[in-house]
């Protein structure tokens, strides 16, 4: 972290609202992972997970032409839960450690996305981050997804975004045709900006068809009873997060969490003599938990990614069981890890992913009020993860937190 970093020595102004920053991450938006072997994951997250893939993306036609083809296949994928473009991206591992030797080769996250509320946030947050020494990959905005954003680069070389705005998807299912993606930014724009509107009438002006967007093709037969609809699997992900990555320097990274994006402290423990930080962005117990590189081989996760797990949310206890099961029977390796690794959050499961990556199934993750602090840990229920029962007891915050409304399909 820069030494001239200190949190609370100037005040901004953010929608009315005195902050410390001149932003507020509002929640987890988006987040991304380089995988080595594409044609294997990317039906893994669609077929078996239900993420819906919502724009192609050519890193291979990036590259300089004598290299091109000389390292696996170079397509990547904006993909979502819900409305949003994009909620997950898969890009090609070998295609971007050439197109990126610069940044860190140990990496398989490409990005960890927090959402705030305004361009205003995002522009003057930029400014923020160069003066108090933040390293910026770039900023801008990009197509797909019509997001902007500013790119901070953690202490350990972690991809960060601060965004504002992202293209909805409707009930279509189409994304925004190309013939929309008018313009790309790679600086930070002069505000005010025209309106997404402006944008769209341009557009239409042009006679850019608009049947000309990415819709997601659903290959497996819609069979199970997901709470009254029928989809291809007993489960639905309604949530993304938390993010838990495995660090060389704790501390160090906790201090750009916390003092630089800004993100709250909800608690800390030390199990097997490893001290694990859990920070939260609105209300839930965490939305990013940090962990001792140490941990790594003693919890018996792949040694090639510093991602602990990735979290997708379920719609509730039965689709998490349901899930489990699901994914069992399709040869998915399930692993629990102790439940005192997760304060929080209630019964939950890794399932491995082709490249050895690991997504947390969950149901349930506890909710902080207006005092900002968690449950006190002897009143919390007591979870045996290697033995889920039938059904649970609820909680005072059971279903709440950011609330998916649907359609699940």
């Amino acid at each position: 972290m820069p030494e001239d970093f200190k949190s609370g020595t100037k005040h901004f102004n953010v929608g009315g609202v005195v902050l410390d920053r001149p932003f507020r991450i509002r929640r987890l938006g988006h987040f991304g992972l380089d995988v080595y072997d594409m044609e294997k994951s990317l039906p893994w997250y669609t077929d078996l997970m239900g993420i819906k893939t919502s724009d192609p993306i050519d890193f291979g036609a990036r590259l300089p032409p004598d290299e091109q083809g000389k390292h696996g296949a170079g397509v990547g994928y904006f993909m979502r839960h819900g409305t949003d473009h994009h909620s997950f991206v898969l890009f090609p591992r070998r295609v971007r450690i050439q197109m990126m030797k610069h940044y860190n080769q140990k990496l398989t996250i490409n990005q960890i996305t927090w959402q705030v509320g305004s361009l205003r946030e995002v522009v003057e947050g930029t400014q923020w981050l160069k003066d108090v020494g933040i390293r910026i990959a770039r900023t801008g905005r990009d197509n797909p997804g019509s997001n902007w954003h500013v790119y901070p680069l953690d202490p350990e070389g972690h991809t960060n975004e601060i965004y504002y705005g992202i293209e909805q998807i409707g009930w279509d299912g189409l994304s925004k045709p190309r013939g929309m993606h008018r313009r790309n930014y790679h600086d930070t724009p002069t505000i005010p900006h025209r309106s997404e509107y402006a944008e769209i009438n341009e557009g239409y002006a042009d006679k850019v068809s608009l049947l000309d967007g990415h819709r997601h093709t659903e290959k497996i037969e819609e069979k199970y009873d997901v709470g009254g609809i029928l989809l291809g699997r007993p489960f639905k992900v309604t949530k993304i997060g938390p993010v838990r990555v495995f660090a060389g320097d704790v501390e160090d990274m906790t201090t750009f969490y916390r003092d630089c994006m800004g993100l709250k402290i909800t608690e800390e423990i030390v199990w097997n003599g490893h001290k694990c930080v859990f920070l939260r962005a609105n209300t839930e117990h965490h939305s990013i938990a940090i962990y001792p590189l140490a941990l790594r081989a003693e919890l018996g996760l792949s040694p090639h990614t510093t991602l602990m797990s990735f979290g997708f949310q379920v719609g509730d206890y039965q689709q998490l069981r349901d899930a489990a099961t699901f994914l069992k029977e399709k040869g998915v390796a399930i692993k629990k890890l102790p439940q005192e690794l997760f304060p929080g959050m209630a019964h939950n499961a890794l399932a491995i992913d082709p490249d050895g990556h690991a997504i947390q199934l969950y149901f349930h993750m506890e909710q902080i009020g207006w005092d900002g602090k968690p449950m006190p840990a002897e009143l919390r229920p007591k979870i045996d993860n290697e033995n889920w029962p039938t059904s649970v007891q609820a909680q005072g915050d059971s279903y709440n937190g950011e609330v998916y409304l649907g359609p699940w399909n």
